[in-house]
């Protein structure tokens, strides 16, 4: 039979166990004065002040952290918004230069086409100069050689003594 259910054997100072059981209520009431349950109590609420304000700083830095979040998310389409416009003004601008290339091009090439005409106009009339200048010149010595041949075959020549009959009358 349980020793606790004697209250009758539970009461005997022979028994263990009755001093078990004041040594430990006397052991928890010295724990009960000395203020250890305080103590620990305190312990605790350190403990988990200390776990809360670990939290709060947890909520803390993941508020900041979702904010920062969403502030990079913002700039990130915002760049991307600059960048198409960017990307957008760069075509533009490629197609102005492109268009401003090609008439400038076309200016060229009609300069440089009008210019070789003119170069071409010039060796024409270059060319033409020199062939009349050959043709006059071979006309020329044709007609020396002509002339000469005829005055070796005349004595005197008809022009020759009508001047020379006029420049007594014309010296006068």
């Amino acid at each position: 039979m349980n020793i606790f259910l004697d209250w009758a054997e539970f009461w005997n100072v022979q028994n263990p166990e009755l001093w078990v059981g004041l040594g430990l209520i006397l052991f928890f009431g010295i724990l009960v004065l000395a203020g250890v349950p305080k103590l620990i109590a305190r312990h605790l609420d350190a403990t988990a002040a200390r776990i809360q304000g670990e939290l709060d700083e947890a909520t803390r830095l993941r508020t900041e952290a979702e904010a920062l979040l969403k502030q990079i998310r913002a700039e990130k389409a915002e760049a991307e918004v600059q960048a198409a416009e960017m990307l957008a003004a760069a075509e533009a601008d490629a197609r102005i230069m492109e268009a401003e290339a090609k008439i400038a091009l076309e200016e060229t090439l009609v300069r440089r086409q009008a210019l070789a005409e003119q170069r071409i106009a010039q060796a024409e009339l270059q060319a033409t100069a020199e062939v009349k200048a050959a043709a006059a010149d071979l006309a020329a010595r044709t007609a020396e050689h002509i002339l000469a041949a005829r005055l070796a075959g005349q004595k005197t020549d008809p022009l020759v003594e009508a001047a020379i009959s006029q420049i007594g009358t014309r010296l006068n």
